[in-house]
């Protein structure tokens, strides 16, 4: 039972995270399929998915579509209670449905003033004051999650749900683009965003270039606060430490070099992913801890 997910450019399709962090943290089998938001063939690659006409858009194992990430959501729920999606207790629940449907259908401001951008922080940016509404409202909820669930940090409802997936981005616009928020609830979104599976999200974003970078602002920028590049590059040749690929087990074909070290992988995209955040492979990080500590 392997779900087909389409999506846009991880750095910028905040929606498409969404999509994707309801499969990868629930553990649901998967294959994502690009589509082209910024390269002109979107129209083309949705085909299809009619009459889904956005990302993403999921594609059940019988065939049926699904588009819009809230129906994905409770789909996917009804049909793995197992992994837990939403909350177990009752009022939990319908508070998490709550806060995903306002998600859903609000935040205009911050959604249109804020666009999603993983590459950075801006440094100097001042919200309007729509924004700030937004902002506060979202705290609000957050405040209101925890006093439902007793859960004072840390997932919204104690353990990991629907809530956190569907809150993800917008840890991702409050830290890009440094919106005041409190010290608790930005604790709340570097969680979120140090996630492995959402650092890895970010990692193979960061392997396609954009001329002219979407969304840019006349304002400084800082680095990304996790997942920095650890003195990691890519080389044209090895020899290479290991002979297979981390992740498929392939032979190597491309190298990076890491602390004087070169390492192999089965393709561009393996290696690229791996120089964008080392630390956020733990396949890689196993077989480098293997070699360096035997």
């Amino acid at each position: 039972m392997t779900y087909d997910l389409f999506i846009g450019d991880r750095l910028f399709s905040s929606w498409s995270m969404r999509g994707w962090l309801m499969l990868e943290m629930f553990g649901l089998p998967y294959r994502s399929k690009m589509i082209g938001l910024y390269s002109g063939t979107m129209t083309e690659d949705m085909k299809p998915l009619t009459p889904a006409r956005l990302v993403p858009a999921l594609r059940l194992p019988d065939g049926t579509v699904v588009g819009e990430s809230l129906a994905m959501a409770e789909t996917l729920a009804e049909r793995h209670p197992e992994a837990g999606m939403w909350p177990e207790d009752p009022a939990a629940r319908a508070t998490a449905r709550w806060l995903c449907a306002e998600m859903t259908a609000g935040f205009t401001a911050l959604r249109g003033e804020c666009p999603m951008q993983l590459l950075h922080c801006w440094h100097g940016f001042n919200p309007s004051p729509e924004t700030l509404a937004d902002l506060n409202r979202i705290e609000t909820l957050w405040a209101h999650a925890r006093t439902i669930s007793g859960a004072e940090t840390g997932p919204l409802f104690g353990s990991y749900s629907l809530a956190d997936v569907f809150y993800t981005p917008v840890a991702a616009r409050i830290t890009g683009y440094g919106l005041p928020v409190s010290k608790g609830n930005r604790g709340y979104c570097l969680e979120l965003l140090s996630d492995h599976a959402v650092r890895q999200w970010r990692a193979m974003g960061l392997t396609v270039s954009y001329d002219p970078f979407p969304y840019t602002l006349d304002l400084p920028s800082q680095p990304w606060p996790i997942g920095a590049q650890i003195d990691a590059r890519s080389v044209e040749n090895g020899p290479s430490i290991n002979d297979t690929c981390p992740f498929s087990g392939k032979a190597v074909t491309h190298f990076l070099e890491l602390d004087d070290q070169c390492w192999g992988f089965c393709n561009q995209f393996c290696r690229d992913q791996t120089v964008a955040d080392p630390g956020a492979w733990p396949k890689f990080l196993a077989m480098t801890g293997a070699v360096n500590h035997s």
